[in-house]
């Protein structure tokens, strides 16, 4: 077996269930899940009826690249939502889900022949990055997050012979799970610092389309654009459908960037194995050309935070993020994992414990303390999981 499968973690969920296990939620209480970040919000007609429309397409093998209707489709989605041009046929790819490319994009970038290959990411972290890392034979070295810039990541924790070593930069804004949004200067430090030292920078942008101002949320090729950059070089975004359009189940997305890297990113790609299937790639057009559906889920999800948020921040240390679909709480007491467990064992409500989230890295593990809530299901449950955490609170000794 490959050696590298021994240095994997196992996944939050695993170890959240092996910490729960012989816990009996209270049984007066119906169960309310916010601890897994899937969108529950009903699936938009459209997108069914151009999967059921396109079956007979699973008469013909996909092409690795994808139908051209499919990545022209991509790109100009890429051109309403953030105004960059780009070229359908060479900087636009077809993926099954953000998630799986994430994964694959870094065992085509990374050279582990390299002394010290290193890849850097934010912590807390969707936790693909690390395994990606780990299984291209790099190392990972974490930029914690910062409580005084809501939570962004600290990049200036990583210092200069790191950098040097470093062959792959994750980002990911809106920020999961924190809902951080970079600003166009932070872009502008790490475009500068990709290249001084040549690294490739992945931005994951699969919660760009949940946002709660006036403004949506700056884009990494709408930031390159901005700041001189149209080549996109050193730099792939990846984006899905999964929460802009709550079909989790599709598995389809995009990257797009730099025309080189996704020159050699096909080629892996097609050795992998992984085309998207043809019934899925018409309905993912149908997807990417209709906006209605995004801003109605749009306006869900706010409606929720607008209930939920004011309800919490009574009694816990949360703000409404920049982005995304979670809540970043802060527990009393500081027991992530004690304060989940008790909740659920109590009020048979599920969260994530926030360590469980991040790694120990500069002297702490920035995720203690806080709990991960994913206000994916309905208005009223979310509601009712609030009042249930209030009164769990309360209910605290003093």
């Amino acid at each position: 077996m490959n050696p590298r499968l021994a240095t994997l973690h196992p996944y939050p969920f695993e170890r959240w269930r092996a910490l729960t296990r012989g816990v009996v939620p209270n049984p007066a209480l119906r169960p309310i899940g916010l601890g897994i970040g899937e969108p529950r919000h009903a699936t938009p007609c459209l997108i069914e009826e151009a999967l059921v429309a396109a079956l007979p397409g699973l008469s013909s093998y996909p092409a690795t690249a994808g139908e051209p209707a499919l990545r022209e489709a991509c790109a100009a989605w890429l051109q309403r939502r953030y105004g960059v041009a780009v070229d359908p046929a060479t900087q636009v790819l077809p993926v099954n889900g953000s998630r799986e490319a994430l994964f694959a994009l870094a065992q085509a970038v990374i050279d582990p022949t390299c002394p010290g290959a290193t890849v850097v990411c934010p912590n807390p972290f969707y936790q693909i990055y690390e395994g990606a890392a780990l299984l291209a034979g790099a190392q990972v070295a974490f930029a914690n997050s910062d409580p005084s810039r809501n939570f962004a990541a600290d990049w200036s924790q990583i210092d200069d012979a790191t950098w040097a070593r470093t062959q792959l930069l994750y980002v990911c804004s809106p920020g999961n799970p924190t809902g951080a949004v970079m600003p166009l200067a932070e872009w502008a430090r790490l475009f500068e610092l990709s290249d001084r030292h040549g690294f490739v920078i992945a931005s994951d942008e699969c919660y760009s389309e949940i946002w709660f101002g006036d403004e949506a949320p700056l884009g990494g090729l709408q930031a390159a654009a901005a700041l001189g950059r149209a080549d996109f070089r050193r730099l792939v975004m990846l984006t899905s459908l999964s929460k802009r359009s709550n079909v989790p189940g599709l598995r389809s997305g995009f990257v797009a960037g730099d025309a080189s890297i996704l020159k050699d990113f096909l080629l892996y790609r097609t050795y992998h194995g992984s085309a998207m299937s043809p019934v899925v790639q018409r309905a993912s057009i149908a997807a990417w050309g209709d906006e209605a559906h995004v801003a109605e889920n749009r306006a869900l999800y706010r409606l929720k935070f607008e209930r939920v948020t004011p309800m919490l921040s009574r009694v816990m240390d949360v703000a409404l993020p920049d982005a995304g679909f979670y809540l970043w709480a802060g527990v009393p007491g500081g027991d992530d994992v004690g304060f989940a467990r008790d909740l659920l064992a109590q009020y048979n409500v599920g969260t994530l414990p926030g360590s469980l989230l991040a790694r120990p890295a500069h002297g702490t593990n920035p995720g203690a303390g806080r709990i991960r809530l994913a206000l994916v299901a309905s208005v009223d449950d979310c509601v009712e999981a609030a009042r249930r955490i209030v009164a769990y609170i309360e209910s605290l000794p003093s």
